[in-house]
């Protein structure tokens, strides 16, 4: 039986409705982007929706000016234009309003379309650079979820932590990772969780990515290599020193992602941990170079021609192995 694929941003919106119909004050803001489950949304609880229209900048501003009056408020666009059309206004109103103390804003902004999930739309749409920009800001929680069940799970919490938020969703329908033991069992706050065990070699991923982390450990296991894969879901708050711990267990770490590497994203998060450790563990980042891809193709095709499809992962792993003995 095939695992249940879903639009992440059907489960999040979902979740949204069910807890708005209890507490009037959620709003739904969005920037004129919809969604087959957002119509029962504006239709049965028009009073806590609105279009801003195509206004990313507006957005921000509105949902700040809600928050401010004490609403849980949830604002939504496409990935790369929320996060970088307004990025003066997610910094000013977001990031340093809510350093003051008794500033209480919980905005959530959901961009839907991380990585390459926008693929064949160009660089345009692609969005590389999110998780690196957002960083950048202090006081933003990150959270990049791999399946549906995390999704679910992450709603009650962005309720209860008044904090703005940035959520960050693949635009294609992804298939279930966990079983609901796993989901019960970890703590959000955590940041990952060890979706695999492994000698030797640990591949680190984020949404999408973790998906093609968990295929190739598959792959491998059939001749007898085992790998871990680890899954970051929320990368800030992070639980540094239990992060560590595991990845201790191994001699090398690949970061893979969706992004571009050595500008902050993954990759930094992993290598900034292991410095502070001052550890000897080998850490080789993969993910994108320093140039924009302009080739039109499937997701696919776009990770051969950067080098992260699956047998490139697969022979650096191998490189790997072969240098550890």
């Amino acid at each position: 039986m095939k695992p249940e694929t879903k639009y992440l941003r059907d489960v999040i919106i979902e979740q949204i409705y069910y807890h708005m119909k209890k507490d009037r004050n959620i709003l739904f803001l969005t920037a004129d982007f919809g969604a087959p489950s957002l119509d029962k949304l504006r239709k049965e609880m028009k009073d806590n929706f609105i279009n801003v229209g195509i206004a990313e900048q507006n957005l921000i501003n509105v949902s700040t000016g809600f928050a401010l009056e004490g609403f849980t408020v949830y604002a939504y666009a496409i990935a790369p234009f929320l996060t970088m059309r307004a990025y003066e206004q997610i910094r000013n109103n977001l990031s340093l309003l809510s350093q003051i103390k008794g500033m209480n804003l919980n905005v959530n902004l959901i961009g839907v379309g991380a990585g390459l999930s926008y693929d064949v739309a160009g660089p345009t749409h692609h969005s590389l650079e999110d998780i690196s920009i957002i960083r950048t800001l202090p006081n933003i929680l990150i959270f990049s979820p791999s399946d549906l069940s995390l999704a679910k799970k992450f709603l009650d919490y962005s309720i209860a932590v008044k904090k703005p938020k940035y959520i960050r969703l693949d635009g294609k329908p992804l298939p279930r990772i966990y079983e609901d033991k796993d989901i019960k069992n970890m703590k959000l706050e955590d940041g990952f969780y060890e979706l695999l065990k492994g000698k030797k070699v640990c591949l680190v991923a984020t949404c999408y990515m973790t998906h093609k982390s968990v295929s190739v450990a598959k792959k491998l296991s059939q001749n007898g290599i085992n790998i871990g894969v680890i899954d970051v879901f929320l990368m800030r708050p992070f639980n540094e020193n239990l992060f560590f711990k595991l990845l201790s267990k191994y001699e090398s770490v690949i970061s893979l992602e969706e992004a571009f590497i050595n500008k902050g994203g993954l990759d930094s998060l992993v290598s900034s941990i292991l410095d502070k450790k001052n550890s000897s563990i080998r850490l080789e980042r993969m993910g994108f170079k320093d140039t924009y891809t302009f080739d039109i193709g499937s997701r696919e095709y776009l990770h051969k021609v950067n080098k992260i499809d699956e047998k490139s992962i697969i022979k650096n792993i191998r490189k790997l192995l072969k240098k550890k003995g």
